[in-house]
């Protein structure tokens, strides 16, 4: 059985190697391996309109060059290239948005988002508008603009999602999702000092491809 492609669409090694961490649990003893890697060439953090773009190209482009794979998970909370890569397999493929806040929302009635900078709020909504579930978000609040790899490993940056998590969290969402996934280390004491659920979206949609491939017989 071949493995569950998981594709950081950016080029940090230190965020692919925190998702690869972040997966690790989940592999079933006799099922689909996840196997983690990025695009090289992509721009080291998704900030704007036009990395979204190439990013997904990218990943639409690795996908095609992988058909061993069982299904594939586009890892930036914009979600690049998967509509794009859902028309060219029949395989399943997510995309770690809109796989985070569905998991948000079977934790809890209402949601919020930490989003990485405040240009990607905008973005997201879209996604979520497209999803039909605005009325369930509570909130999406912004770090003010710092790289993948920091959001997962930088103290300050941290205390910035310590803040902002409680705010969500006043402001009644049940469950917060992380908005990068580069925030992958961090979820477990986010959560214990939040006091509300901390979803991951790489583990989210790593999970749901889990379920979506299935296990051989």
């Amino acid at each position: 059985m071949g493995p569950i492609l998981i594709v950081n669409p950016n080029s940090s090694r230190s965020v692919t190697e925190g998702i690869r961490e972040a997966v690790a649990h989940l592999v079933p003893a006799g099922g689909p391996a996840f196997e983690v890697t990025d695009l090289p060439d992509s721009a080291a953090t998704i900030m704007t309109a036009e990395d979204v773009a190439r990013a997904g190209l990218g990943f639409a482009a690795e996908i095609q060059t992988r058909p061993d794979a069982v299904a594939y998970v586009s890892a930036c909370f914009s979600d690049p290239g998967v509509d794009v890569a859902r028309s060219l397999t029949k395989k399943p493929v997510l995309g770690v948005q809109e796989a985070g806040i569905l998991t948000a929302m079977g934790r809890a009635d209402l949601f919020g988002i930490i989003a990485l900078s405040p240009g990607s709020v905008a973005r997201h909504r879209v996604r979520i508008r497209a999803m039909g579930v605005e009325a369930r978000l509570a909130g999406e609040l912004a770090l003010p603009g710092v790289s993948a790899e920091a959001s997962g490993r930088d103290p300050e940056v941290y205390a910035m999602c310590v803040s902002l998590g409680r705010e969500l969290a006043d402001a009644g969402a049940g469950a917060i999702v992380l908005g990068c996934a580069g925030m992958a280390p961090i979820r477990a004491k986010l959560e214990h000092d939040i006091g509300v659920a901390v979803i991951d979206p790489v583990q989210a949609g790593a999970a749901m491809a889990l379920g979506l491939a299935g296990v051989p017989e």
